[in-house]
């Protein structure tokens, strides 16, 4: 028979001092950190310990003695329950300055290496609707809340269309309207569900792995193209066709309408064949006059707008004049490499996904840009000493990695290609930290510019511009005569 635990105490009036990186705010309790969701620095709070360990716990808000001046109110009906948007009950300028705090923490204890002075985060032109593409998840068993449960009223209907609950993937929260895209997106989430429920098309069980809805994608482009994705459990034909040919009636705005069917347990579409139902199989987004075509499995920034200016300051960190071989490490579908191809003599792209790459050469060629080249593979085997010697030692590399950053051995290859510059983009400032500091033996950091891709949340974009040792050497001995 095991023991039963004892319950964990009440933390009565815990003052909240800062922001931590993973989206908690933090207050001490005698030598003890305790993290705490969806709270703000000054709040003084009675927090309820959930977890605890001898140097820190972990505890969620269960009364305020006082709330801080560094709050907002949230605008999102689901605020503390969807998971997403941590920071929405926080002004902007509080979060802009708290992710270049993160940054700054990050290179500093990470690093350890020699820094200048870190630019201010630069700000999301748009703060709501800022994101060109939702996933949605429907569900036969939607997730109760802590008041809906205590309430002691009956919820027959249990379907739901909306977003898994962080750390338990088979609970769905029915979504009302989420202000991260137009609300288009929800007019279309909504229509599909009620559509589903008139017609009693069964929603997805997540535990037994059937049903018919089970997931929907919509990307709405800054050029205003709009495609949806509808995946299917089953593979009832005429009800697929139903369905979508009422959704083609209902929103025109649709220029690309698509579908798939997914037997799988997991959710992922890389092995699945998408197929077009309306409209053409891709949207467009457009940089400088430049169109870069999105395709349901393509990969493009969730942020359009800041994408921009996230390309441009990894174009202005590159400082090319057009005469340079730029390497652009993680190209994705290319459009970093796309982007600044113009100020290159010639750019080439490695990415390990396939798909990703023949993107990026469509991109290329409808663009009429010709001093691009990609390759398709995993980049430790791809990028080695012997594809550098046949298609020459990079003058400035861009490197785009995903959160768990580089490998040693792409490291230790681009330590030995030497390029005059590295470009470093990364959206883990953590793990970006740790391969500066790997770097560190020949190059040094000449600027910092964090970029906030993902208003209301704890995450950052980081750019970071290194200079070979010795190149900065040699400027400042030409500079002294």
């Amino acid at each position: 028979m095991s023991r039963k635990r004892k319950p964990l105490p009440i933390i009565e009036g815990l003052e909240i001092t800062t922001l931590a990186a993973e989206g908690n705010a933090i207050g001490r309790h005698g030598e003890m950190v305790v993290f705490v969701p969806y709270a703000a620095p000054g709040d003084v709070v009675d927090v309820k310990l959930e977890k605890k360990k001898k140097s820190y716990a972990n505890g969620r808000i269960v009364g305020f003695r006082h709330k801080s001046e560094n709050r907002v109110e949230p605008p999102c009906e689901h605020f503390t329950v969807c998971g997403g948007c941590r920071w929405q009950h926080l002004p902007y300028e509080l979060q802009l300055a708290s992710k270049r705090q993160q940054v700054v923490d990050a290179l500093e204890r990470i690093a350890k290496v020699e820094l200048p002075e870190i630019a201010p985060a630069l700000g999301s032109q748009k703060i709501w609707e800022y994101r060109n593409k939702m996933e949605y998840t429907f569900s036969n068993k939607c997730w109760l809340t802590f008041e809906q449960l205590e309430s002691g009223e009956e919820f027959p209907d249990r379907n739901a269309a909306g977003f898994h609950i962080p750390g338990a993937f088979d609970k769905v929260l029915d979504i009302n309207r989420c202000h991260l895209q137009d609300n288009l997106g929800d007019r279309i989430r909504l229509f599909i569900k009620a559509y589903g429920k008139q017609h009693s098309l069964p929603f997805y069980d997540l535990k037994a792995q059937n049903g018919f809805l089970r997931t929907l994608m919509i990307r709405i482009a800054s050029t205003g193209e709009v495609m949806a994705v509808m995946v299917f459990g089953e593979d009832r034909r005429d009800d697929i066709t139903n369905l979508l040919n009422t959704v083609v009636a209902e929103f025109p705005e649709i220029t690309s309408l698509m579908y798939a069917v997914n037997t799988k347990v997991n959710d992922s579409l890389g092995d699945i064949e998408i197929l077009p139902f309306k409209g053409k199989p891709y949207i467009e987004e457009e940089m400088e006059g430049l169109r870069f075509r999105v395709g349901p499995k393509s990969f493009y920034q969730t942020n359009s707008l800041q994408a921009y200016e996230l390309y441009k300051v990894a174009r202005d960190f590159a400082r090319l004049n057009g005469d340079e071989l730029v390497y652009d490490l993680y190209t994705g579908t290319g459009t970093i490499a796309n982007f600044v191809s113009r100020r290159a003599r010639k750019v080439i792209g490695i990415e390990y996904v396939e798909d990703a790459v023949a993107d990026a050469r469509v991109n290329a060629s409808v663009n009429g840009i010709d001093n691009v080249e990609f390759f398709a593979g995993d980049m430790k085997d791809v990028l080695n000493d012997d594809f550098i010697a046949t298609h020459g030692r990079p003058d400035v590399m861009i490197v785009d990695p995903p959160r768990a950053g580089m490998h040693t051995d792409v490291v230790d290859t681009i330590l030995r290609a030497e390029p005059a510059a590295i470009v470093y983009v990364s959206c883990n400032p953590a793990t970006q930290a740790r391969d500066i500091a790997l770097l560190d033996c020949k190059y040094g950091v000449e600027a910092v510019q964090p970029v906030d891709m993902f208003p209301h949340t704890q995450h950052v974009e980081n750019v970071v511009r290194l200079v070979r040792r010795d190149k900065v050497q040699t400027e400042v001995a030409s500079d002294e005569l």
